[in-house]
Parts: C-alpha cells; structure tokens; sequence
C-alpha cells in the first residue's frame, strides 16, 4: 500500500512540473520573428559572351623533306628540334657521281663550242652551208643544257632549309641508301600558327551577323595545362562546305607565336567572346530547376512571390543571360529560395543589382 502511495506522489509531481513549464513557455517565450528576404532585379547591359571549341593547332607552314636524288646519305648538319635558317644545309647526299657527270657535260659542251666556233668560220668564207652552221649551234645549246641539267642534279645532292623553321624527326640515318622521293624528315614553321574548330551551324550565323554589324569578335586560346595563351587571335578563314553528319562548318584562326611556344600538332580550346547588346542577367542561384526547366520567384506590388518561367540563353560565371520571361525592371527572391512556395507573401529588403553582382560568392542559403 505504502509501495502505490509513493508512486501516485510521484505521478502526481511529473504532471505539476510538466504543467508549470509548458505555462511557463507560453507566457515567457517570444514569437518567432518574421523573415527578412534578399531581393534583387536584373541587370540589363552589354557583355561578352564566350564559347570554347575543341581545336588543332597548326604550323603556318608544315612540309615533307624528301631526297631529290637517288644515293648514300653522307652527312646529316643539324639534329631533330633544331631551328634552322632560310638556305642552311641540312643533308648532303654522295656527290661523287654528279660530279662526274657535270664534268663530262662540262668537257662536251667546251667540245662542242670548239666545233661551233670552227664551222661558224667555214661559212663566214661559204665553205659550208647555213644550215652545217645552224646544226652546228643546236648541238652546243644542247650540250650547254646538259652542263645546265647536270648541275641541278649535283645541287639536288644537298638538301637546304627552304624557309625559318624547326627539325622534326629524322626518317634516315647517315649512310642509309636513299631512292628519289624518299621522306627526310619534315620542317615547321611556328612563327605563326593556324588553329582549326568547327563551329555549329547556329553559331556560325550568329559570328556572321556580328561580322556584318563589324562587331569585333575576340579569339583567345587555351592550352592543354588549361593557361590561356597570351597572344590574342583572328579568325582568317572560314571553310566552303558544311559537314552534313555533325552540322558543323570549320573555321581556321591565326595566332602569333614569338616565344616558338605553339607547335604543330599541339591541341586546345578556342574561346571566342561574342557580344551581347542589353543583355538580361540575374544570379544563378536566384533560379531553381524543375523538370529540366529553369524558373525564378517574381515579386509582385504586393509583396507576393509568383513562380515564373524563364529561358536561359548562355551562361557566365555564377549568372544567367536570360532570353524570355523575365523584364528588366521586375524583382526578383534571391535569397532564401528553398524556404517559400508561389503565393506566399513575404518581407524582404531590395539589394541593388550591383551589390548583388560584386559579392556573388557571398550569398548563401
């Protein structure tokens, strides 16, 4: 009896405790404060748009050293990687037999001159026709030719720099035996390059209104260590023909190279900046996605957020340009998007624009 005395006492203090408290809670405790939102509105302005394109990056001049004349490789002058010079000589092939043959051409043509000489005497005293004379002189033209033809061949056994570039690798060694048309090596000239991407059918129409509005387009290049190069570009060629499977049409920038740095062969990004006039953006994070589509809360005069429907036309670093549905002058929920749904109506502080822009990475939700 004692043993259920005690355990009403005890009952009967837990529910006067829990009484006291939760009076206690509802007299002294405040309410919870109404949230304060960040809005803002869009920026309306001119900006630069950027797209990247896959690109292949070539030497302006790109060419195959070949042997022009069968024979024995005799001496290589310069090695794989070297900058060369406009005439230096880079291979020599065993001269011996073109040597030979120019001094035979050589001895022929003097034999020839000595027949001509004597035969033009016999006919100023008409000892024998015009036409010994005239058969006379064919036959030094002809030798003349040989000695002529003779000494291409000996020329052709040196093997010179055509214009300023850079060795590749060598497809011969010394004392390799050599036939006519047999590749050397191959020589670049990176002094400046040429840069090829394909570009979309839409994109390519786009590049072509703002080219005709003489809008200049920047051209910039990023290298494979993702560093962007540090010389600006021009797009100086656009192909003929679209590829009908992707769509695409090639375009060919120019860049300088004056540090030798691009190489042929080399790849990277093209990223070309085209203007946009009077552009719409807003903050990315001040738009939610739903089904694939984008979406934004308007504020409207009173105070009531209104779920809206927007389209994306590019987009840049932490912002949207809007294309459709948003107008430039309209607010926008910026902060606290995850926290209220369309027809609520909230309190909220405008933030300017440019506040918004300059402290993006601050905003958090």
């Amino acid at each position: 009896m004692k043993k259920t005395t005690g355990t009403m006492l005890l009952l009967a203090g837990i529910c006067a405790a829990l009484c006291y408290t939760s009076c206690k809670s509802a007299a002294g405790e405040p309410h919870e404060e109404e949230i304060n939102y960040v809005a803002t509105t869009p920026v309306q302005v001119d900006t630069l748009v950027t797209r990247d394109y896959v690109a292949q990056i070539h030497a302006i001049r790109h060419i195959e050293l070949r042997a022009r004349e069968k024979g024995y490789l005799q001496h290589i002058f310069v090695d794989e990687g070297q900058s060369v010079k406009k005439g230096q000589l880079l291979f020599q092939i065993m001269p011996n037999v073109y040597e030979a043959e120019l001094q035979k051409a050589q001895a022929e043509a003097d034999f020839a001159k000595i027949e001509y000489e004597n035969t033009k005497k016999l006919a100023d005293s008409n000892v024998v026709s015009p036409n010994e004379l005239a058969m006379a002189r064919a036959r030094f033209d002809k030798a003349n030719a040989d000695v002529a033809l003779s000494r291409v061949h000996l020329q052709f056994t040196e093997i010179r720099a055509p214009f300023d570039g850079i060795i590749d690798r060598f497809h011969v060694r010394e004392g390799s035996f050599l036939d006519e048309g047999e590749l050397l090596t191959e020589l670049s000239d990176n002094s400046q390059v040429w840069v090829y991407y394909n570009v979309p059918e839409a994109e390519y129409l786009d590049y072509q209104l703002k080219a005709a509005q003489s809008q200049p387009t920047s051209i910039n290049l990023v290298l494979a260590n993702h560093q962007r190069f540090a010389h600006p570009g021009e797009i100086s060629a656009i192909e003929a023909d679209f590829n009908n499977e992707t769509g695409n049409i090639p375009f060919r920038a120019t860049f300088p190279n004056p540090e030798a740095l691009l190489r042929h062969g080399q790849t990277g990004n093209i990223r070309m900046g085209i203007p946009v006039e009077q552009a719409i953006l807003i903050p990315q994070r001040a738009t939610f996605e739903v089904l694939e589509k984008k979406y934004v809360y308007v504020i409207d005069e009173n105070d009531v957020i209104r779920t809206r429907e927007i389209k994306v036309g590019e987009g840049l670093e932490d912002l949207f340009i809007v294309s459709d549905g948003l107008a430039g002058n309209e607010k926008i929920l910026l902060e606290g998007i995850r926290r209220v749904r369309d027809g609520d109506r909230i309190a909220y502080t405008l933030e300017a624009p440019e506040n918004v822009l300059a402290n993006l990475k601050v905003y958090a939700e």
